[in-house]
């Protein structure tokens, strides 16, 4: 998308649901387009705005193999690394993290090396976990498996398998046997697994019986959802939805405030319109504590959630976010990561990043 078109892709299983809302509700109803504005590309991605941005941040980490360099590999955190196995996705979010990296589908070489590094003597004592992400690491079921058993062999130090995944929402058949066989068998470890689901309307018999067949396995599902003008940025929506998740053994995690990137301005609200609904939600009873999500920002720097105090400037449209991340720590993790033009590092060691807001209506 590096000329600010992003190529529209969607399942034959999102166009019959979306053909399906139409009839049902019309074009103009808030079931249309909680999924409509999430995967259907709009004229007004082409317009000028203020955010610049091409990437949501950068973290990539040297990983060494015989196949080459090995791309997809990201470290923000001491304790957790990032692999992006593939950056091939069934469906094109319109507000993607991903969507001006290059592709790229790492071999199995590649993945056992990444293993191996997990478990080299400068990462053992501190790594404890990975997130396997993409694009959409369960389209290539088999490679995943290739990876999943080579860190249980050179990477005991790592406890906790997740894996990022919206297949269940965008193909929920593809979520068959070679699917489910990746987190049987491995009783070494513990599988979240982490999805998004941003509208209510999203909860189709197919995909709840999807997610079925992998809470049925004792896997722990939560989701990151971001907030997107026009599919949830009302409270009865997030209501909803909140209560909806709950009710099929979701787990609420972040609601990140949308990211500033080029193409995506008409989907993002303000910051401040974000901290409003989340007051209301959590501190309404309108959903039960057990389904409250952290609001937060996915800047330059990595996540920020927004707590009192940590909104330190506003000024020409920007916010100055403090952060609790030192640079010494991240240097230490990630000894070529680079302080972004838009941070600098208060005299306690934080870093403090500047953060592109979205519109207020």
């Amino acid at each position: 998308m590096t000329d600010a078109v992003f190529h529209e892709k969607i399942t034959p299983f999102l166009k019959e649901k979306l053909n399906l809302l139409e009839s049902t509700y019309g074009k103009d109803s808030k079931e249309y387009q909680g999924i409509a504005l999430q995967y259907l590309r709009d004229e007004k991605e082409g317009l000028s705005s203020k955010e610049q941005n091409i990437k949501h941040y950068e973290a990539e980490t040297e990983v060494s193999s015989s196949e080459g360099e090995v791309h997809g590999i990201e470290r923000l955190y001491a304790k957790s690394l990032v692999i992006e196995p593939t950056l091939v996705c069934l469906a094109h979010c319109r507000y993607c993290l991903r969507s001006n990296y290059p592709i790229h589908t790492l071999t199995e070489k590649q993945l056992v090396d990444v293993a191996k590094y997990c478990g080299n003597e400068n990462n053992r004592e501190v790594l404890s976990e990975v997130l396997i992400t993409g694009g959409e690491p369960l389209i290539i079921p088999q490679r995943i498996e290739v990876l999943l058993n080579a860190l249980i062999e050179y990477a005991p130090n790592i406890k906790i398998f997740r894996i990022g995944t919206r297949l269940p929402g965008q193909d929920p058949k593809r979520i068959d046997e070679n699917v489910v066989n990746l987190f049987k068998n491995k009783p070494s470890v513990r599988f979240e697994v982490g999805t998004q689901i941003n509208s209510p309307v999203e909860f189709f018999p197919e995909v709840i019986e999807a997610l079925n067949k992998i809470s049925e396995l004792g896997v722990k599902i939560y989701s990151q959802n971001v907030l997107l003008k026009g599919v949830n940025d009302e409270i009865d929506t997030l209501t909803e939805l909140y209560n909806k998740m709950r009710m099929h053994n979701i787990e609420a995690h972040y609601l990140f405030h949308c990211i500033p990137m080029i193409g995506i301005h008409h989907l993002r609200t303000s910051v401040a319109r974000g901290i409003e609904l989340e007051k209301e939600l959590v501190c309404s009873g309108r959903v039960s504590g057990r389904a409250k999500p952290m609001y937060a920002a996915m800047t330059d720097i990595g996540k920020i959630t927004f707590y009192e105090g940590v909104i330190q400037d506003n000024k020409d449209g920007k916010l100055l976010l403090q952060s609790h991340y030192r640079l010494s720590d991240r240097l230490a993790w990630n000894p070529t990561w680079k302080l972004p033009e838009s941070a600098e590092v208060d005299d306690k060691g934080y870093i403090r990043v500047w953060y592109v807001d979205g519109e207020a209506d």
